[in-house]
Order: C-alpha cells, then sequence, then structure tokens
C-alpha cells in the first residue's frame, strides 16, 4: 500500500479515476492529502466527498515559485506521503519538490510524449493533423513534459472529429492507464535506469496496429 498527495488545479477527473479504482479494490494505495492551488474547485470536492483530507495553497500568496513549492512540500510531508501525484495540476515545480520525491513524483499528460509538451496539447496536436494522439504518465524531473515515461495508451484521431471528441477519448485513456501506473509503484514492480522505465515481470501487449487516417 502506498501513501499518495494528489496536486490539482480543478476539475479532478483522474483524481477521481484513481479514488474509483481504490473504492474498486483494485489500487493498493491511500490518499493521506489533496492540495489545490485554486480554492473552490471542483476537485476539492471530489476528495471531500470521499473523505481524503484537503488542503488549498494558493500559488497567488507567493512571491517565488520556491516559496510556494517548499509550502507544498511541508504539507506533503506532514501527511507523511510516500508517492506524489500530479492530476491536473497547472503549475511548474521545481527542484524544491523533485529533490524531495526523486522519481516518486508522477504526472499524467494528455498527449503521446516527446511530442506536444505543455499546455493545450490536445489542441496543438489536432492542429498538426496527427493521426493517432493519446496519454502519457512519466515521473517528473525539472524539465517540462522530460521525465522517464511509464505508460502511454493511444486512440485514433480522425479529421472530422470535435475537440470535445478528442478530448474525451484521450481522457478515457488517462483514467485506465494513470491508477495502472501507480498500482506497479505500490507493487514495487517499476525500474528506472537511465530513460528507461520496465515494469518488472510484465512483458508490454503486442497486439495489431492502430492505423487512422
Amino acid at each position: 500500500m502506498v501513501a499518495a498527495g494528489v496536486l490539482i488545479s480543478g476539475a479532478g477527473t483522474n483524481l477521481q479515476a484513481i479514488i474509483d479504482r481504490i473504492s474498486a479494490g483494485r489500487l493498493a494505495c491511500t490518499l493521506r492529502v489533496v492540495i489545490s492551488n485554486r480554492p473552490g474547485v471542483p476537485g476539492l470536492i471530489r476528495a471531500e466527498r470521499a473523505g481524503v483530507p484537503t488542503r488549498v495553497i494558493d500559488h497567488r500568496s507567493f512571491t517565488r515559485r520556491e516559496e510556494f513549492d517548499r509550502a507544498i512540500l511541508t504539507a506533503l510531508l506532514e501527511a507523511e506521503v510516500e508517492l506524489v501525484l500530479l492530476a491536473g495540476f497547472d503549475r511548474l515545480i521545481t527542484p524544491t519538490l523533485i529533490e524531495a520525491f526523486p522519481l516518486r513524483i508522477m504526472n499524467i499528460h494528455p498527449a503521446l510524449l516527446p511530442a506536444f509538451k505543455g499546455l493545450e496539447a490536445q489542441a496543438a496536436a489536432r492542429a498538426y493533423g496527427v493521426k493517432v494522439a493519446g496519454a502519457t504518465v512519466h515521473f517528473v524531473d525539472e524539465q517540462t513534459d522530460h521525465g522517464p515515461i511509464i505508460l502511454q495508451g493511444a486512440v485514433p484521431i480522425g479529421p472530422d472529429d470535435t475537440e470535445t471528441e478528442v478530448r474525451d477519448r484521450i481522457l478515457a485513456v488517462e483514467h485506465e492507464i494513470y491508477p495502472t501506473a501507480i498500482q506497479f509503484f505500490a507493487e514495487g514492480r517499476l525500474e528506472v535506469a537511465d530513460r528507461q522505465v520496465r515494469v518488472r515481470g510484465m512483458r508490454p501487449p503486442v497486439g495489431p496496429p492502430l492505423i487512422s487516417w
């Protein structure tokens, strides 16, 4: 069982996917705290309904990013967190957090990294005309959307798909692969060497190619 803290900024749909997987007995994880940098967001309500302690640490109350991260770090340490999960957290984190939790901070990104880093990744992918999009779970390092990749999931994109259709399709992938990556971590099965992340005792599934036009 891994003790986790979740950092959010908004709706918290990935947080809900994690809560649902825990409630179903399919994720060996205890949520010790959910921290939002924005007050009143729906993700806080999701956490409270699940009985998870919440904190609001507003980034606008700090003049320097490092000071904000120190406040976040203090809250995580007080909650005795082992793993930090970024779930729609809209702030770049500094070495203050990364050095405190080396290879123990995960992020979910709505694109197939290393393509389309940063914000508005889905819109950028659609504008570029990609035929396949998806989501990536990765460990966090000091560069944006750069750390070692743990899991990825892909979906087709058609030229007539709306922004909402693409978003919902990718969200469904996120809600599947993020809890799965957390479970692998909880089981102690993730091995990291340089940029390669292996799941001990498991080979990646090999299926028919995903072809889209």
